[in-house]
């Protein structure tokens, strides 16, 4: 469908504009279909971020401005997102002993085999959301979304 149909125009746009605003439209679906993935864990796409930015960690805490800068969506309230996922048992907030500003969060066994479980549901979505497309095509609109 063409984003004139979607947003219900007849107005023509300009190509920027409507290049924008399409982005923004799967964008949209893109979290609606990842949101509704996660749902059954009860965790948010930030959360479930945090997660898998503390995975890769592979066994080292980071710190919240680790956490920050490494987030796909950039966030100011990192320490509630912690603060939900150490509530739910998956990381624990260390604080070191000799300077209590200086806490690091690592993800807890508990957190790696939930997190094994959310990818599952995560990989089908994202196969779901990009089967019309072949492997050249992904490709080809990655090249085109790295010019961002």
């Amino acid at each position: 469908m063409n984003v004139e149909k979607r947003i219900k125009t007849n107005e023509h746009l300009p190509q920027e504009r409507r290049t924008i605003i399409h982005m923004m439209l799967v964008n949209n679906t893109i979290n609606e279909h990842t949101a509704l993935a996660l749902k059954p864990f009860d965790i948010s796409i930030q959360q479930f971020n945090v997660l898998r930015i503390l995975r890769g960690q592979k066994g080292k805490p980071a710190n919240l401005s680790t956490l920050n800068e490494r987030m796909v969506t950039k966030m100011s309230n990192t320490t509630r997102l912690v603060d939900k996922l150490i509530s739910k048992g998956y990381v624990d907030r260390i604080t070191c002993p000799s300077n209590r500003r200086k806490v690091e969060i690592n993800i807890t066994k508990k957190g790696l085999d939930e997190l094994f479980e959310m990818d599952k549901a995560m990989s089908l979505t994202e196969s779901e959301l990009l089967n019309q497309f072949s492997n050249s095509e992904l490709e080809q609109l990655n090249f085109l979304l790295n010019k961002f």
